[in-house]
């Protein structure tokens, strides 16, 4: 008898072993997409962990229904990843599956795949259609010339007719007139004729023209004119030598380099020497914004061999670059260019993962589970190929600085701009002095108003930076004080005024904004705060001739809408962008001369221990866009703070003294580096019932670690779509064993859920959270 170990994509811990049919013994194999019944009449996909005659105790197996597919779909390292992945970030396999195979490939129903089982993932599925098109060319019977010329002259009595093989004669020339005959496009041919569908099967009924299918990409081609590689200054040659050297002895290097040092030619350098091995690359960005710019410019270099991946491409989209992944032919992705999700593609042979930008947030994942960070996730899947890891940036996270000088990590400086241009000039503009002596107008203080106006006048660009959507925070009663809250979740709503709606960022639920305040009846409603939504509007008030436009969360939520504003800036025909943290990592405008940061103080106060540390990194970030190409730019930071030591560190441009102020606070209260943490969310409907739940947990983990428990405590937020949060926070140190400490985690967490009546209790872990 032989079973199989299986994957279902469901969020229940461990795999599942089923009888394996004696006519699928053949097709059963580890990576495999199986078809298997679960629960009393459900049918799931599956993936093939393993295969043995082992045969389980304790409960009668049930047989494998079918095998969809011809050849694995998962790879033997994809399944290591998945492996790990489930046992670091304390989830399910199931939930890992389910994050990493787009929608239709684990949809299951899949037929006629190619038998290539070198290629996982060369499957055709029964829910994805390919896009075709129908092609056209002359019909062998029209051999030669004078075959031709007789057709020609048969079709004069049907003008239509003769138009279009004229035509298909004019676009494939000379060609056209000896076999093989070139094909073309149906679309091109009928291209601007409305009444060409009858003549054109007349042609194809008369067995002049032959018309052939073809399956065509969903996904753009390179496009742009092909270019040559630049070559590297003095500054950039010194470093990637350090870098090659560095990986003879180290698996990751960390590449500190300053804004516009150049750090993008580096990684264009050595992605073509992996290329040239027969190797792939994985080069991850924190943000989609990002994709847009920089996969032109690595298009324009490597052409179609380098491809695009994020949550904006549809499935069918997704399967299509799965596949290109997996394959090694004409069509296959030596270069992939992409968010976090790409980890789980179906690499064939990783030779480098570039993680640009490596200090973000954006990074991580944080609802639903796997809850990983990419960039330690791609350090762990390069170590599996063999690979490398670069680790990119200007303002290299604490953990991984730490990491650089502790000696785990090489090291690797880049301390001159591109072109040696000036780091901007930073002018601190005081908001609580200009509210005092009622200078203010609006949202900005005289120096951003100045200083925007100078930089209009001289033909630069602008970008506005506030680290918050929508046109205003919240809407308050003057008279009363209500503020609308969303009716799901303890926060308040946030007031989009394009499309007239109070929204609740946490659960989406949205409504009307109110004409009178509900608990006065008064009419003193007024909008409080502001976010990118206002400052695009205040910015037309006081520049009325200036473009203005917006990239944030909302502005960006169409497909390629964030590829548009990008595009439109980077062209000049937009002269004010504002926006979210979007705009501050890795864009390269070169006609910004000023950049405006409205509100410092929202990034300085926020209430987590790395809140100094983000606030640093974010506005060095969004000031790096400032004069990088031609003179100086220019920086005007509005704060209330202005002696600050994040600010003062910022305008001496210090991150070595802003990371060993953090340094010492880390080890002084307890904080990763010197520790790992890991956060124990728990949600239930009723409060009561949470905190029960929570304090029993919380009691049986501090009777096990003691003081390295911490909480429960609400988080800022203490509930979202009508469940009530609580969160534990565990410190385990260093030197101490972190997969000893899960299992115990693991195993209280069990307890606790199949304890009497808190069956309803979600309990979830949340490992390094940021």
């Amino acid at each position: 008898m032989i079973y199989a170990d299986l994957i279902l994509p469901l969020p229940l811990p461990g795999i599942f072993t089923y009888l394996v049919p004696e006519e699928l013994k053949e097709g059963v194999m580890p990576g495999r997409l199986v078809m298997v019944p679960f629960g009393k009449k459900k049918i799931y996909p599956a993936i093939v962990k393993s295969v043995h005659k082992k045969r389980p105790e304790g409960y009668e197996t049930r047989e494998i229904l079918s095998v969809p597919d011809t050849g694995p779909l998962v790879s033997e390292v994809q399944l290591r990843f998945w492996e790990w992945m489930t046992a670091y970030y304390m989830c399910t396999p199931g939930e890992v599956m389910k994050a990493a195979l787009p929608g239709l490939l684990r949809a299951g129903g899949q037929t006629g795949a190619s038998s290539d089982t070198a290629n996982p993932g060369r499957s055709r599925l029964a829910g994805y259609k390919p896009r075709t098109e129908t092609f056209l060319c002359l019909h062998p019977s029209v051999s030669t010339g004078e075959k031709l010329n007789e057709v020609l002259e048969k079709l004069k009595k049907a003008p239509v007719q003769l138009e279009l093989l004229t035509s298909y004669l004019q676009i494939t020339g000379t060609a056209g007139f000896s076999p093989p005959f070139p094909e073309i496009p149906k679309s091109r041919l009928t291209a601007g004729s409305k009444s060409a569908r009858s003549p054109l099967k007349a042609l194809i009924d008369k067995k002049i023209l032959t018309p052939s299918l073809h399956e065509i990409s969903r996904l753009p081609g390179s496009g742009g004119e092909k270019k040559e590689i630049s070559s590297l200054n003095l500054y950039q040659s010194a470093a990637i030598d350090s870098i090659r050297e560095q990986f003879t002895e180290k698996d990751v290097v960390l590449l500190n380099g300053i804004t516009s040092a150049g750090k993008t030619e580096i990684y264009i350098h050595l992605i073509s020497e992996e290329i040239r091995k027969g190797r792939q690359v994985l080069y991850l960005l924190p943000e989609i914004a990002l994709t847009a710019q920089i996969i032109t410019r690595l298009k324009n270099i490597f052409g179609d061999k380098a491809g695009v991946y994020h949550s904006k491409f549809s499935d069918p989209e997704r399967v299509e670059i799965w596949n290109r992944v997996a394959g090694n032919g004409e069509n296959g992705y030596s270069l992939i260019l992409g968010v976090r999700s790409s980890l789980f593609l179906p690499f064939r042979e990783i030779g480098l993962i570039i993680v640009d930008e490596e200090h973000e947030n954006t990074f991580k994942q944080f609802d639903p589970a796997p809850r990983y960070h990419a960039r330690d996730a791609a350090v762990m899947l390069a170590s599996m190929h063999g690979a490398k890891t670069l680790l990119g940036t200007a303002t290299p996270s604490v953990e991984s600085m730490y990491n650089a000088l502790s000696g785990k990590y090489g090291l690797v400086n880049l301390t001159k701009r591109y072109l040696d241009i000036e780091l901007p000039e930073i002018i601190i503009a005081d908001t609580r002095e200009a509210r005092k002596k009622k200078k203010m107008k609006s949202l900005f203080t005289p120096q951003l108003l100045d200083a925007m106006e100078e930089a209009l006048e001289r033909g630069g660009q602008v970008i506005l930076f506030q680290n918050r959507r929508g046109y205003a925070p919240f809407i308050e009663c003057a008279d009363c004080g209500w503020i609308p809250h969303c009716d799901h979740c303890d926060v308040s709503m946030t007031y989009h005024k394009g499309f007239k709606q109070l929204v609740c960022h946490y659960c989406g639920a949205s409504r009307q904004p109110d004409v009178s305040c509900p608990d006065c009846g008064g009419n003193g409603l007024q909008t409080r705060g502001f976010g990118t939504e206002k400052i695009e509007d205040e910015v037309s008030i006081f520049f009325p001739g200036a473009r203005v436009a917006r990239l944030d969360l909302d502005a960006a939520r169409k497909k390629r809408a964030h590829e548009r504003i990008i595009s439109d800036f980077e062209a000049g025909r937009t002269d004010i962008l504002a926006g979210t943290q979007m705009i501050a990592k890795g864009l390269d405008f070169g006609r910004v001369s000023l950049v405006g940061i409205l509100n410092a103080d929202n990034l300085l106060f926020f209430p987590d221990f790395r809140a100094h540390e983000r606030s640093f990194q974010l506005m060095a970030q969004v000031s790096g866009r400032a004069g990088r190409k031609g003179k100086r730019g220019r920086v005007v930071i509005q704060t209330g703070f202005p002696g600050h030591q994040v600010i003062r560190n910022l305008i001496a441009n210090d991150f070595e003294k802003n990371f060993r102020e953090q340094l010492a606070e880390r080890r002084q209260f307890r904080y990763p580096p010197y520790v790992r943490l890991i956060r124990i969310i728990l949600k239930a409907g009723r409060k009561k019932l949470l905190e029960k739940a929570a304090s029993s947990l919380a009691d049986s983990l501090r009777s096990r670690f003691g003081n390295r428990v911490l909480g429960p405590e609400y988080p800022f937020v203490s509930r979202v779509q009508n469940r009530y949060i609580m969160n534990i926070l565990m410190k385990i140190e260093k030197g101490a064993s972190l997969s000893g400490a899960k299992k115990i985690i693991t195993g209280e967490i069990s307890r606790l859920q199949s304890a009497p009546g808190l069956s309803s209790v979600t309990v979830a872990a949340d490992v390094d959270p940021v």
